[in-house]
């Protein structure tokens, strides 16, 4: 038989926990990187549209300096561009690693329930303890998982110590 007549296996392997957050520091990498040049183009095409003299009209009818106005309506198209990177670096990564897609999903759902099922309670939160990351942004690997549940397990001990 040749390597042609071999049954090509599509199967891929399943994901693993390390590597599912390799894939999820990835993607929030894209997602930083997107947020910067997003913010950085935006920022650009706003001077770019405003420098045209097309809001004037609103310019006007704004009781600041022109100059001032004109800066803060740079800075908000800055700022839209900032907050539009997230969709479009997730949309970019998962059209690079579409083969994880699935996966990754199943994965993430139950990555968040079990956050959700050992998070603590933040209603007994105050300056001087606050809730260790709440939604478990933070978390990049197994092992920071096992420290983000002995951090809640201590925010526990401390919320009850007080307490009692």
């Amino acid at each position: 038989r040749t390597y042609a007549d071999k049954p090509q296996s599509t199967e891929l392997p399943p994901l693993d926990w390390n590597s599912f957050f390799k894939l999820r520091v990835s993607r929030r990498r894209y997602q930083l990187l997107f947020s910067i040049t997003n913010g950085l183009f935006a920022g650009g095409a706003g001077a770019v549209f405003l420098s045209t003299g097309l809001a004037e009209p609103i310019i006007s009818q704004i009781p600041l300096d022109p100059f001032m106005t004109l800066g803060l309506m740079t800075l908000a198209f800055s700022g839209l561009g900032w907050l539009s990177g997230p969709s479009v670096g997730n949309q970019v990564f998962y059209l690079l690693n579409r083969q994880w897609k699935k996966q990754m999903t199943q994965k993430e759902a139950q990555f968040f329930e079990r956050i959700k099922q050992h998070r603590v309670d933040p209603t007994n939160s105050s300056a001087s303890n606050p809730v260790p990351d709440f939604y478990g942004e933070k978390i990049s690997s197994v092992s920071g998982y096992r420290q983000w549940l002995k951090d809640q397990k201590a925010f526990n001990k401390k919320k009850t110590a007080n307490f009692v």
